[in-house]
């Protein structure tokens, strides 16, 4: 298990006077840090189709960009590239791990894990994120670049890569493995590697405006609401008919308003959004039916395991009522358990102590056992 070393951090001074204000530099934010994966089983990982990956290097000194899958990296050297995976806490237990220290962020903020792997010289050149990220060292060096926010100009190095113009650096150091880097959105920065590395990114991200409310028009379309056509009975002559009047356009915005003044259904909107997994999820099979007795024995000897990039929220008003979010879907269950679905959502891992109360409940047990067939949960080997 990662924990952020609590000499060189504070959770509550770093969101009172970094977080989505200026960058911070850690220097061994984590203490003796191992890569919780090689990079070998990265390159195997962006082998496969089902993962989101790319590669970044340049040809003649032009930025070259590729998407995966890849079956091969003899061609590129040992030099001056990068393999970038994105949501590696999708597929590695080992790396998800990485993310827990920063659960002092909430997780309906969370983007995901991403891994880059770097050959000396290599990197993805100058540009701005729209998110906030920690970008963790771990094996090997790189230098980093951080400018500050203001009016930078961006262009297109490739029409894959957006790069930004020579900016002057706040922050210029090398990383090593344990040292952290925060930066908040629209920082411009650049990594360049210097001995072959891996950097671990875990990334926060907040919808835009447009986004939710084209979310929002699909779940009411899907749920066959927001159809209420605007009445006017009480309607008078008009001496101007190319108008949109005062009133008129009241009633306007008052008809596009009242989608979002019904409570309820915009909670149930938001936890259906906002737990849509962004990447595929590794779903775990199961290639026989699962018995509650099975279950029942699983939770007195196994931790209960979230699935890697499996998205579980709630809110307190439909806690207590017996509803949650899972993976985009509402999830009824009866309100007596709630306090253990609560941990399930707050928690990667539910350990046998914790479960061990919830032994003899038969709802637990059933709610439990959809989950398991769904693959969303599961039990540790060990």
């Amino acid at each position: 298990m990662y924990q952020l070393n609590a000499e060189a951090f504070n959770s509550q001074e770093f969101l009172t006077k970094y977080w989505q204000k200026k960058p911070l530099l850690i220097r061994q934010g984590f203490k003796n840090f191992q890569d919780p994966i090689s990079a070998d089983e990265i390159a195997g990982l962006a082998c496969e189709e089902e993962v989101e990956s790319r590669l970044v290097y340049k040809t003649a000194a032009q930025w070259q960009a590729q998407f995966g899958p890849f079956d091969s990296y003899q061609h590129l050297g040992d030099k001056d590239w990068s393999l970038v995976v994105q949501a590696l806490d999708h597929w590695s237990e080992e790396a998800a791990q990485m993310i827990e220290p920063f659960r002092f962020i909430p997780q309906w903020r969370l983007d995901d894990l991403m891994v880059s792997f770097a050959t000396p010289g290599g990197g993805v050149g100058p540009h701005i994120d729209w998110y906030d990220v920690f970008i963790c060292q771990g094996s090997g060096k790189r230098h980093w670049r951080v400018g500050d926010k203001g009016l930078h100009r961006e262009y297109a190095a490739h029409p894959a890569l957006l790069h930004v113009e020579p900016f002057e650096a706040m922050i210029d150091v090398e990383l090593a493995p344990g040292d952290i880097l925060y930066i908040p959105p629209g920082f411009p920065h650049e990594g360049i590697t210097l001995a072959t590395s891996l950097s671990f990114s875990v990334g926060f991200r907040a919808q835009s405006a447009v986004s939710l409310l084209s979310g929002l028009a699909d779940h009411l379309i899907d749920h066959e609401q927001g159809g209420e056509l605007i009445s006017d009975p009480e309607r008078q002559v008009t001496q101007h008919s190319g108008a949109i009047n005062h009133a008129d356009f009241a009633k306007i915005k008052q008809q596009i308003t009242s989608l979002t003044q019904d409570d309820d259904s915009l909670r149930d909107f938001i936890g259906s959004f906002y737990t849509q997994a962004k990447h595929e999820l590794d779903l775990q099979a199961h290639n026989e039916l699962i018995e509650s007795e099975h279950v029942t024995c699983a939770m007195t000897e196994h931790n209960l395991m979230r699935l890697g990039g499996l998205r579980a929220f709630y809110f307190p008003e439909t806690l207590s009522q017996g509803l949650c979010y899972i993976d985009g879907k509402a999830v009824s269950f009866p309100a007596k358990i709630s306090p253990i679905v609560q941990l399930m959502c707050d928690q990667v891992v539910v350990n046998t102590e914790q479960l061990e109360p919830w032994l003899n409940n038969n709802d637990f047990i059933d709610f439990i056992t959809q989950q398991l067939t769904a693959g969303y949960w599961y039990f540790s080997d060990a």
